[in-house]
């Protein structure tokens, strides 16, 4: 299709139409790269079309999830770096829709910005197509803004939409933890996509500054993607006997660790158990943030929780070895308390 169209007093208002234009032609290959067999049609509609293949299910049940990248994105800003945070968009949607025991069937994006840079555009986009190929899912459609006055030039934001299927009797209850379950941890790539309004206070001015502890910048290790753990639920162990999934976002484990328990359930977790990113480190030390403070904000090097049976909790954690699993833990009868050995 080509677009002729162009408003001199629009652009005079700061909206370039034909930067949208060009921004479309930028990003069709990245968004044609996460086609599935259930997409139909391609950019360029109001809606995305999908189809999806609901055979062998006796009560399907869609899942839904939508979240942002939230103020990571001023590290992005900073660096001038805007290839992984697609990832986090995707990541953050797709990591609670999986919480259920569903898998993701299609992703929308939405960029609003100060001024519509094609090429900028392109890489947040690319970003968000590695996420959905990591996921097994499409990118079926999105919004691009520009809205001059509202968002500094250089500045965007960016969130994102997914949908993801679950035959009812397969969907994963709290209700069905017991006291005595295991708790299984997978680790997480690093910070992820939550508590940066604390970390960028901490790390004000230093994003360049290379640290050994890390073995890069700050401002890089910061930007490590959210980890997809999607394919998870593909291992034949989990779906035959993990009960219930905790994605660990802002909050911490204080926060989500309860939200894969029933009324009462608490949990007894000894984090020693399980290495933490050596970012965690830096940022206890060098923000002089208390321990509890620490496990209250960040997943602390676990970014998804699972509860199994005793009798199964060797099985899994062998299965999911290739994700870090350890058991850190397990489920008590506590009163609802979350009991960490700091």
């Amino acid at each position: 299709m080509v677009h002729d169209s162009r408003s001199e007093a629009y652009a005079a208002a700061g909206v370039d139409v034909t930067a949208g234009y060009e921004s479309v032609r930028l990003i069709r290959d990245h968004v044609e790269s996460t086609r599935t067999p259930g997409v139909i049609g391609g950019l360029g509609g109001f809606g995305g079309l999908f189809r999806p293949d609901l055979g062998g299910m006796e009560s399907p049940v869609f899942v839904s999830g939508t979240d942002g990248v939230g103020t990571k994105l001023k590290i992005a800003f900073e660096l001038d770096r805007h290839d992984t945070v697609g990832i986090d968009c995707v990541a953050m949607c797709v990591n609670d829709i999986i919480c259920a025991g569903a898998k993701p069937l299609f992703f929308l994006d939405y960029i609003a910005q100060g001024k519509l840079f094609p090429d900028r555009v392109e890489r947040i986009v690319a970003g968000i197509a590695e996420g959905c190929r990591q996921s097994g899912c499409a990118l079926v459609g999105g919004e691009t803004a520009e809205m001059p006055g509202f968002y500094p030039i250089e500045e965007y934001d960016l969130a994102g939409f997914a949908v993801g299927v679950v035959d009812e009797k397969k969907m994963l209850d709290p209700a069905n933890v017991k006291p005595g379950d295991a708790v299984i941890a997978l680790r997480s790539a690093g910070v992820h996509s939550n508590g940066f309004s604390l970390v960028r206070k901490i790390f004000d001015g230093r994003l360049r500054e290379y640290s050994a502890e890390l073995g890069g910048t700050i401002g890089e290790t910061l930007l490590t993607p959210t980890k997809i753990y999607v394919p998870v639920l593909s291992v034949p162990e989990v779906a035959a006997h993990v009960k219930s999934i905790c994605h660990i976002t802002g909050g911490g484990w204080y926060e989500n660790m309860p939200r894969m328990l029933p009324e009462g359930v608490g949990l007894v977790l000894d984090p020693k158990k399980i290495e933490h990113p050596a970012i965690f480190d830096l940022i206890e030390r060098e923000g002089k943030v208390s321990r509890r403070d620490m496990y209250n904000t960040f997943n602390m090097g676990v970014g998804l929780a699972m509860t199994v049976s005793p009798e199964h909790a060797d099985e899994v954690k062998r299965a999911l070895e290739p994700w870090g699993a350890e058991v850190i833990g397990e489920c008590a009868a506590n009163g609802g308390s979350v009991d960490i050995a700091l």
